[in-house]
């Protein structure tokens, strides 16, 4: 999965996919402008693959909603992040009908289809991004 790189920095608007990591920190890349840059082991850091969105039953790994909304959305851009709450709610239920209304906040959906739109831009939003690899049979 092309995926599994990408990070968010607290601090830094946009997202960044990780390309290696240095004695004193990480040389990333920028998504959309393809610039790499540095950064220090301090920054806050987070990876997308380990973020999930909250839902009535578990907790719901970030690339399986981004799936969710590729498909409903046919792989193309979907709702801005500057849409109203409310049509921010009513995609939210769309794309994961069960999730928790008390713990997802209208500025988790924001960055979700922020981060989302992000990615489709870039060209990592495409059937073969949500590919799986196969378990080795035991």
């Amino acid at each position: 999965m092309q995926l599994e790189k990408i990070i968010s920095i607290s601090g830094k608007p946009g997202l960044f996919k990780l390309i290696s990591q240095l004695r004193n920190g990480f040389i990333i890349e920028d998504v959309t402008t393809q610039k790499k840059i540095s950064i220090s082991n301090t920054s806050q850091v987070s990876l997308l693959d380990n973020i999930s969105m909250y839902t009535f039953d578990n907790e719901v790994p970030l690339f399986d909603v981004f799936e969710n909304i590729a498909k409903k959305e046919d792989y193309k851009a979907t709702i801005s992040h500057k849409a109203s709450p409310e049509e921010l709610r009513s995609f939210m239920a769309e794309v994961l009908p069960n999730y928790d209304v008390e713990r997802v906040y209208d500025s988790d959906i924001k960055k979700l289809a922020q981060w989302y739109n992000i990615l489709q831009k870039a060209g990592y939003i495409t059937p073969n991004s949500f590919v799986k690899a196969e378990q080795p049979a035991e």
